[in-house]
């Protein structure tokens, strides 16, 4: 059954508070999250509890009246608790906001983005992407859009195969969406199979505001098998956005991608700044960045969006920081 607006809460509030132009919003509705609200506010904090921390997702979809007092009820409501507030995938205009409150802000990464009205495959900066999507349909690829719910086996064991050969890692969660749940309603799912077994999927979230479309967000791959599943499957969903007038397809958050230091904010911490740029370069075991961003690049990206990690106080905190990663179930 479609959830509605009307039902959810949180979805009202991604829809209709779209100020902050935040293209990952769809993961408020990841099960596992918290929900804070304030009497008489308009408008949610999704965050997640970790140890003695608070991991908040982007910052309040609110109102922009109620914005600052939403945050400042929840940061209240994150002490009384005896925990550390840490705030995750912030976009520029609510780094502005916990910056003018005293929260330390940086860049952790950035988000990414394609203009779908004039995109095309055409021409030699592509050539090699059109190479691994003709190998992948030459070894039987086909690609359909499918509905959640007539293909949970297949799913099934294209998650097993994939985190079996990742030493059995566990799925994240948190900042990755999800597939099933009363939120699948709104995603769209597109599968590879190849002589009728499934060995590739994506999963698409709407994205809300000046840049609506849908975001690449949940893939997964059978290891060993063709090269190109994953470039086939985004460029045929990417085909079909297009032909529906759909303006914007996103590739969503990467940490560790996309910093310049004019992208800072006023009082961010140098140190931390610096540690960045170091897992970019070398914390390839803490999250594979640059593998993740050679993905998206090979798309020519339009948009570039910053975003932040907010701590709250006058220092930068590892601690604060692991704890994103624990939320997320990374380690």
């Amino acid at each position: 059954m479609t959830v509605t607006a009307m039902e959810n809460p949180v979805l009202e509030a991604i829809r209709t508070h779209t100020s902050s132009e935040n293209p990952s919003a769809f993961l408020a509705l990841n099960s596992g999250n918290d929900v804070f609200t304030l009497a008489g506010a308009d408008g949610v904090v999704v965050y997640r509890r970790t140890g003695r921390f608070a991991v908040q997702f982007g910052g309040p979809f609110a109102a922009p009246d109620d914005y600052d007092p939403l945050l400042e009820a929840f940061r209240r409501h994150v002490r009384d608790e005896g925990r550390t507030l840490v705030a995750i995938q912030l976009q520029s205009t609510d780094a502005e906001h916990y910056a003018r409150r005293g929260f330390t802000v940086n860049q952790v990464g950035a988000s990414w983005a394609v203009g779908l009205p004039d995109f095309t495959l055409r021409g030699t900066r592509f050539m090699q992407l059109r190479n691994k999507i003709s190998r992948a349909r030459r070894n039987g690829l086909v690609v359909q859009e499918v509905s959640a719910d007539d293909c949970q086996d297949a799913i099934a064991a294209i998650d097993r195969a994939w985190l079996g050969s990742k030493g059995g890692a566990q799925q994240l969660e948190f900042l990755v969406g999800q597939i099933g749940g009363p939120a699948q309603a709104h995603r769209r799912l597109f599968t590879g199979t190849i002589d009728g077994s499934p060995v590739a999927y994506i999963s698409y979230s709407p994205v809300y505001g000046g840049r609506a479309g849908w975001m690449h967000d949940l893939s997964r791959r059978v290891p060993d098998s063709s090269p190109g599943l994953m470039e086939a499957i985004n460029a045929t969903a990417a085909e079909v956005f297009r032909s529906e007038g759909v303006e914007w397809l996103h590739f969503g958050f990467t940490p560790f991608t996309g910093l310049d230091a004019g992208h800072e904010i006023d009082g961010h911490s140098p140190a931390f700044q610096w540690l960045m740029h170091a897992l970019w370069a070398e914390g390839a075991a803490l999250y594979p960045a640059q593998t993740q961003l050679s993905y998206k690049q090979k798309w020519a990206p339009d948009v570039v969006i910053p975003e932040y990690v907010a701590f709250d106080g006058p220092h930068a905190s590892l601690a604060s920081f692991a704890h994103v990663f624990r939320a997320c179930k990374a380690f």
